[in-house]
């Protein structure tokens, strides 16, 4: 996708973008649509691949509402991987975290206000969390340090994610004035308060500052222990 309009380059901030829709909002006209393309950055130089690993969503100065669907979102535990790797979830929302592997897993999370810990289970249809607070979600396994996803609980049915190009297209937005979010997992928010008539973005470069997968300690706050020939 070409895109037009200003030339947008933020190297200084850390994140990135973008491109599929989710919730649905009660009430509410809908008009424009924003576009444009996101560019990963390290130390002036374009990172390639990864671009869908990136979130972009528009919140309203008059923030709409989000209706939660009856059915829990998931993310699976395959091959040793979350998958997605990526969740954007309404405020409310639950998701389940079935075990597609023959080994145990732990899924859990520290993050603050939406902390969980749904202990050590087998294959099957999983246990469940659910998100009360906005923010995002760090998911990992106290049994497979490698394992790493990310949940965003978010206030608005405004959401998308990139293409495998960075290009993206969050449609139907509020024809007025609001905040556009981008995040990726390599980067920190980004944020973009637009006036209402700033709908083609242009190109973003978002300065990538964090490895794919985070050091982190286990659910107790301890290093993992070096697991050797042990088959978990």
């Amino acid at each position: 996708m070409k895109t037009q309009s200003a030339f947008l380059r933020c190297r200084t901030v850390r994140a990135l973008v973008l491109g599929m829709t989710f919730f649905s909002c009660i009430g509410g006209a809908v008009h424009a649509d924003v576009t444009g393309e996101v560019r990963l950055v390290r130390r002036g130089r374009t990172v390639r691949g990864d671009l869908e690993s990136a979130l972009i969503f528009f919140t309203p100065d008059r923030v709409p509402s989000v209706k939660v669907p009856d059915k829990p979102f998931e993310m699976k535990t395959v091959d040793k991987s979350f998958e997605p790797r990526l969740l954007a979830v309404p405020v409310g929302a639950t998701v389940r975290f079935p075990n597609f592997d023959p080994i145990l897993h732990n899924v859990f999370s520290v993050s603050s206000g939406n902390d969980f810990d749904l202990g050590v289970y087998a294959r099957g249809p999983g246990k469940s969390a659910t998100f009360r607070r906005e923010g995002l979600v760090r998911v990992f396994c106290n049994v497979h340090q490698d394992m790493v996803a990310h949940i965003r609980v978010v206030g608005t049915p405004y959401v998308t994610t990139a293409d495998s190009k960075g290009n993206f297209r969050l449609a139907n937005i509020p024809d007025g004035p609001g905040t556009l979010t981008v995040w990726h997992e390599r980067s920190d928010d980004l944020t973009l308060h637009l006036d209402g008539s700033d709908k083609a973005m242009g190109i973003i470069e978002l300065e990538a500052s964090r490895p794919r997968v985070p050091q982190h300690l286990n659910k107790s706050g301890n290093p993992y222990r070096q697991q050797g020939r042990r088959r978990y």
